[in-house]
């Protein structure tokens, strides 16, 4: 096999089934087509160092960034162009003779593609998760706002971010354990990309959270761009795990460190959901916006909560289903009959603590007077979380 003639026989074998493949390099068949050639004359299989070399092959065509398809049509081509010339270069052969040639070309062709594919598939592996671990790191000094603006904007690049564009971010928290990541994030990417497209959007996780970057057309001053947030929510309560989940939607902001701000708010967004015990599944930053100016002065509303709210802990049971009466009253706009069935009581048992309140307070929740007082009260209790913990008292 070692005679130039051979060699150029093999060589334009190679280039054949390049093109059949094509284009992909022929150097990524390495000593394939002389092991068909010798199987083929002598039956010979492969050695272990082949097809090792082989699986090296596999995995360089996957850093070239070769599809698998491509990469196992040119091993196939190749073994197809030169079976078919194989009688010109191997002279008379019987009808066993023949067979056995077949056979054994056959299970090198079955070693070698199954090789190829693990080396590829190994590769594709490692590429991902180093691609992960980059875009990990990339959403943490994003998100935090304090790495080299400069260094920050070549690795974005790669991923296709515009740091100067205006971005939001969002914030999916499950019910319990995060679910399996990777279903998650492939999920969410599918959908966003879809609607979005792949140059501007991120998804990674981050203690605990997914958390999806993406491109925003508008400003601190306009409402959230619609859809984010429900479009996440309506993907991930598919998955058979995580629910139920809760988005939050930070504002949009433009500039490497509004990302840094519109995930704080996200996550602020997240917290007082919870705190205020929302119903709704997504809750945009800008919708809690009351609760960030309440409690800039906390020690205004805490005030305002124990002189207005206090007295409700004298009813039997507590001022927690007072509270969460008069909150559900002023959600429905003041009508009793949306409240009892909000909070699953008769409409009689809504007025009975309607008026108890009244009696404990001083305020009527009926009363247009009194309606601002006791809903801004109301708020800071549930941002405050009373009466769940105290009242914090001026330091």
């Amino acid at each position: 096999m070692g005679e130039p003639s051979d060699d150029r026989w093999l060589g334009e074998v190679a280039a054949g089934a390049s093109r059949d493949a094509g284009g992909v390099p022929v150097e990524l068949l390495g000593d394939y087509l002389p092991l068909l050639a010798d199987a083929a004359i002598t039956g010979r299989r492969p050695k272990r160092a082949e097809l090792e070399a082989v699986e090296t092959l596999g995995r360089r065509a996957a850093e070239q960034g070769i599809s698998a398809g491509r990469a196992v049509q040119l091993y196939l081509s190749a073994a197809r162009r030169l079976w078919q010339d194989l009688p010109a270069v191997v002279r008379s052969r019987d009808r066993e003779a023949v067979r056995a040639a077949a056979s054994a070309v056959l299970q090198v062709i079955d070693d070698a593609v199954a090789t190829l594919a693990e080396g590829y598939a190994q590769a594709r592996r490692d590429l991902v998760r180093r691609e992960e671990a980059l875009r990990r790191e990339l959403v943490d000094d994003l998100l935090r706002g304090d790495s080299d603006p400069g260094a920050l904007v070549d690795r974005a690049e790669p991923f296709g971010l515009d740091l100067a564009r205006s971005h939001q971010v969002a914030l999916a928290a499950p019910s319990r354990r995060l679910p399996d990541t990777e279903t998650a994030i492939t999920a969410l990417e599918a959908v966003i990309f879809n609607r979005m497209g792949d140059r501007d959007v991120l998804v990674a996780t981050k203690e605990g959270l997914l958390v999806v970057l993406a491109p925003a057309d508008g400003d601190p001053g306009r409402p959230t761009p619609p859809g984010l947030g429900r479009l996440m929510h309506d993907e991930l309560r598919r998955l058979p795990r995580g629910r139920p989940w809760r988005v939050a939607v930070g504002r949009p902001h433009s500039g490497l460190y509004g990302i840094a701000r519109s995930y704080e708010e996200a996550r602020e967004a997240l917290t007082m959901a919870t705190r205020l015990r929302l119903e709704a599944p997504v809750v945009n930053a800008r919708d809690l916006l009351i609760y960030r100016v309440l409690l800039r002065d906390q020690p205004a509303i805490a005030e305002l909560v124990q002189a207005v709210l206090s007295p409700l802990e004298q009813a039997r049971g507590g001022a927690e289903p007072l509270l969460g009466t008069l909150q559900a009253y002023f959600d429905t706009g003041g009508v009793a009959t949306d409240t009892a069935r909000r909070i699953h009581v008769s409409v009689r048992t809504v007025t009975y603590r309607l008026q108890r309140i009244k009696d404990l307070t001083g305020y009527s929740p009926s009363d247009p007077a009194h309606r601002f007082t006791l809903q801004a009260a109301v708020l800071g209790a549930r941002a405050l979380e009373w009466p769940q913990k105290p009242v914090p008292h001026p330091a």
